[in-house]
């Protein structure tokens, strides 16, 4: 089997298939992905908690719908943010003639492209500024060392890249259906699916 490059940044879409009720229809945005293992966080799973109700300085921030969404079935008692900060990333190797970059703010570590964590125990003035969106997550998602790639080869999980609005999407409760949607191949016909195959 060939090596798999990183994932981080990138979307695991459930394909129908996936029959653990944890991820269906699920849209799981990779945080990290090495030879250690892999964490990443479920976008579509909004809980009836406002983000007021447990980090309050942080409500401001969050974008609609204002709550906290389940990150994934493991440590539900822990909080993380992810938010997207627009604007170009600092160039990879010599910047010497890229001209002015903008600095990535303090209190925020980018992970792919403009998206990246929140930390939560920073002042959110150092970042309201900065900020496009927020999303606060209760729990995360992780797989252990080839646990993700066995996953993969079984036809779980579809990859494909992300965007910086599916972080914050408005209407999460359609994200799984929109990703499938954009994308150019089979996988756009895969939206169509429906929610009970037996009323097919």
């Amino acid at each position: 089997m060939t090596e798999v490059s990183s994932l981080t940044g990138r979307l695991l879409v459930a394909t129908p298939a996936l029959a653990d009720p944890n991820f269906d229809r699920a849209v799981v945005l990779v945080l990290d992905h090495d030879e250690e293992g892999s964490l990443g966080v479920v976008l579509n799973r909004p809980t009836p908690v406002g983000v007021g109700d447990v980090l309050e300085p942080w409500a401001p921030l969050a974008g609609e719908p204002g709550v906290v969404f389940q990150g994934g079935p493991v440590s539900l008692d822990s909080a993380l943010g992810v938010a997207v900060v627009p604007g170009e990333p600092p160039p990879d190797g010599d910047a010497e003639d890229a001209g002015p970059v903008r600095a990535d703010p303090i209190g925020w570590r980018r992970v792919h492209g403009a998206i990246g964590l929140v930390d939560l125990e920073a002042p959110p003035e150092l970042l309201r500024a900065a900020l496009g969106s927020l999303r606060i997550f209760a729990g995360y998602a992780g797989w252990g060392p080839g646990q993700l790639e066995e996953e993969l080869v079984e036809g779980a999980w579809y990859v494909v890249e992300s965007e910086p609005g599916d972080v914050s999407s408005p209407d999460p409760a359609h994200l799984w259906r929109a990703v499938l949607r954009r994308q150019r191949n089979e996988l756009a016909m895969v939206a169509t699916y429906p929610d009970d195959p037996s009323l097919n």
